[in-house]
């Protein structure tokens, strides 16, 4: 992170937030604001209002997820006095237009990944942010598996050298959701609105993995991509899907260390699968997010007669976050880590610091995911990325 600069706190009054989107994560991003300051010492807030595009399903969902009001135009919520933050859970096609509409006025901005359906539309974002950042304006993008404790402390054991070197990365996550062939066309299966499939949707959550678990940079890609059912249902007959359904890359990194990332939202019986495999010459870890409390660590420096994987189970005080939550053993779930996301950015605001994830850490992920589709196009053919490791990653 960068060095404290001031507090972005108003003098006054609770922070006012507006969450723009209420289906998926909407609601999850709506729990966690709803029990941050229940667990966690932040600053004080206000749920002020819902945002959504059904003015009837919204209000609903405002009430039953604790927010004070509900509107349909987030450009009138963006121009409110009373309102700090901007929480961005609309799909990514809407992104850059209301990102850079709240960061020019002024709000802090929290947007799911990933950054934005095009390269280009995630560079217009992180210009916006750098130039608000010299006002004191915050913004982070919600790569949210950075904060399962397990991972976090993942990261700490990488930093500290029990790994070694680290040699290659094996990084899967795998969906079942699309394997049924009559599964209904949606927006996340139109190139419009999605941007991409599962290469956006899940691969931008393995490779900030290993961005972020190596601290680590790209600086060669290739990539594949492939589409196993190209026509879904749709209310008016069959429609094109214009998107992947699996995607397969081989990084390599900076440090000479070799990753392979694989993903699809059409494997059988894989309901949300992010397996990740870290090997370096002194220890191995192994993590699987349906075990999200649990990390695997071999210590390849003891002797060989007493090697084997230690199962860590990650709910001591100890351990990155758990400190807020429950006694030991008494394991947490994948919506904590919103919670926790939502906290790290809140004590940002405070600090006045640059919250991890920045727009330029979600830039660089979308320039490797460019890679990865120039790549496909052009026969898995090597690309070149000219890239370093991005402060915070």
């Amino acid at each position: 992170m960068s060095t404290p600069t001031h507090s972005s706190l108003p003098s006054d009054r609770p922070l006012g937030v507006a969450a723009i989107g209420y289906a998926f994560m909407g609601k999850a991003h709506s729990n966690a604001w709803r029990n941050v300051a229940s667990f966690f010492d932040v600053p004080a807030f206000e749920q002020k209002v819902l945002v959504g595009r059904d003015a009837a399903q919204v209000a609903e969902a405002a009430a039953k997820y604790g927010w004070a009001e509900s509107a349909t135009d987030w450009r009138s919520v963006v121009d409110r006095d009373d309102i700090d933050i901007i929480d961005i859970c609309a799909p990514g096609w809407m992104h850059a237009e209301i990102a850079i509409a709240a960061l020019e006025a002024g709000k802090h901005v929290l947007v799911e990944k990933p950054l934005a359906n095009t390269l280009g539309e995630a560079e217009l974002m992180t210009a916006a942010a750098e130039k608000a950042r010299k006002r004191g304006v915050q913004s982070m993008i919600g790569f949210n598996y950075r904060r399962v404790p397990a991972l976090a402390l993942a990261r700490e054991l990488i930093a500290e050298g029990r790994l070694g070197t680290v040699r290659h990365v094996r990084a899967a996550y795998l969906q079942d959701w699309l394997s049924d062939a009559e599964s209904p066309m949606t927006w996340r299966l139109r190139k419009e609105t999605a941007g991409s499939g599962a290469l956006g949707d899940i691969a931008s959550h393995a490779i900030d993995q290993v961005l972020y678990l190596l601290g680590d940079a790209v600086t060669e890609v290739s990539g594949r991509l492939h589409t196993f059912v190209d026509q879904r249902p749709g209310p008016n007959g069959p429609e094109q899907v214009t998107v992947d359904d699996a995607a397969w890359a081989t990084l390599t990194l900076a440090s000479g260390a070799i990753a392979s990332v694989e993903v699809s939202r059409v494997a059988t019986g894989q309901k949300n699968s992010l397996k990740l495999e870290i090997y370096g010459d002194k220890g191995t870890i192994l993590f699987d997010l349906e075990a999200l409390n649990e990390l695997g660590f071999l210590d390849g420096t003891v002797p060989v007669r007493e090697q084997g994987f230690r199962r860590i189970l990650v709910n001591e005080p100890e351990h990155p976050y758990l400190e807020a939550w429950w006694p030991q053993g008494h394991i947490i779930g994948w919506e904590h880590t919103f919670t926790h996301q939502i906290r790290d950015f809140l004590l940002a605001i405070r600090d006045g610091s640059q919250p991890s994830p920045s727009f330029e850490e979600g830039l660089n992920v979308q320039h490797i995911l460019a890679a990865i589709e120039e790549s496909a196009a052009a026969k898995s053919s090597l690309i070149q990325l000219n890239a370093t490791p991005i402060e915070g990653a």
